[in-house]
């Protein structure tokens, strides 16, 4: 069996299955790297026991088979290798011997037959542009929480309809929600927060559409080449609708990149506990102060308001920061109150919404 592959091919490849296979596994074979030769092209695998994934490398191939090979002493070597194409040979015993340039060397390799079987499911034919998948996740995934005792809410919930794809994360301090339109079958499903890191990282520059199916406990994601099935949380997010105020006293329009920028540099000198900063909404202006062991800060920003001729609300400048990043352009800020939650919504980007609970002042 021999296999001929561009290295920046196989590197690429690669890449992609690294964060998903261990380093160090209390399942030491999860640390192994599953190659099939097939008249598919090069197979790569990996598993972490909540990330299966699967890709397919083009290459000339001589044979059939499958071994198994420790990924990160595999990844390392095919970076290092000095051509430009990366030679497999698979030689009888146990050795793969990789040629690339003047180098050559010999692996070990191990029987795949102990390699537990990963999930995929095969997918139905609804599907969903890879890019966009992405992009709902990423708008939410900061809002998810990393509070072990928050169970559910350390998750992303994605909410599929006729009407559209809803991607959903919180805290309790803060939402993110994302609307895409497109017609889906109707289901509800909770992806865990790092998982949808994979799922992103993966698919975030991946061409054409996603094919999915849901199983028993699992999400199975394919696009062309690429295989992923991760493990669901059980259960659904509580109704998150309640924390949406529907009335407001005063709304507020801005540049979001000025906002943010603003947010960035008043905070360097907040309370370290709380990183609270002070938005004092006034007569066309938004003074944002805070005040901490080293200092003050503050700086003013033109805006557009409606309704109370002034308002102070004291945030999380953390939270605020993260509630802004996924918004371009200009950014509307609809107050219900000093203590109550604030509204913040893209004004050209209608899809994004987030909610923060203002701090106590």
């Amino acid at each position: 069996m021999e296999v001929r592959i561009p290295k920046r091919t196989l590197a690429e490849g690669l890449s992609l299955l690294e964060r998903v296979i261990p380093s160090r596994s209390s399942n030491p074979i999860l640390t192994y790297l599953p190659i099939e030769l097939s008249e598919h092209g090069l197979i790569l695998r990996g598993t972490n026991g909540e990330v299966d994934l699967e890709v397919k490398l083009p290459a000339e191939i001589q044979g059939s088979g499958q071994v198994l090979v420790p990924a990160q002493t595999f990844s390392q070597i095919v970076r290092s290798a000095p051509g430009e194409l990366v030679e497999l040979i698979f030689e009888t015993g146990e050795r793969l011997g990789l040629h690339s340039g003047a180098f050559n060397t010999q692996l070990s390799v191990t029987n795949p037959d102990g390699y537990p079987e990963l999930a995929f499911a095969t997918p139905g034919p609804e599907k969903i542009a890879a890019a966009r998948l992405a992009q709902a996740l990423t708008r939410v995934r900061y809002a998810a929480s990393t509070e072990e005792y928050r169970a559910i809410f350390r998750g992303v919930q994605l909410e599929m309809s006729p009407q559209g794809l809803r991607a959903v994360a919180s805290d309790g301090y803060r939402l993110a929600r994302y609307d895409l339109p497109m017609e889906l079958s109707t289901r509800k499903l909770v992806i865990p927060a790092k998982s949808a890191d994979e799922i992103v990282r993966v698919f975030k520059d991946a061409p054409g559409e996603v094919a999915f199916a849901v199983g028993e406990g699992t999400l199975t994601l394919v696009g062309e080449n690429l295989r992923m099935a991760v493990k669901l949380m059980e259960g659904e997010f509580p109704d998150y609708a309640r924390v949406i105020p529907q009335s407001f006293v005063l709304e507020a329009t801005l540049p979001a990149e000025a906002l943010r920028e603003s947010l960035k540099r008043v905070a360097v000198l907040s309370d370290r506990n709380n990183h609270r900063v002070n938005l004092l909404f006034e007569g066309g202006k938004l003074t944002i102060n805070a005040e901490g062991d080293y200092g003050q800060g503050r700086e003013e920003l033109g805006t557009q308001a409606s309704g109370e001729p002034q308002l102070m609300v004291a945030y999380n400048a953390q939270y605020l920061i993260e509630a802004l990043a996924p918004i371009e352009g200009a950014v509307r800020i609809r107050l219900s109150g000093p203590t109550s939650p604030s509204v913040v919504q893209a004004v050209e980007d209608t899809g994004y919404l987030a909610v923060v609970v203002p701090l106590r002042v």
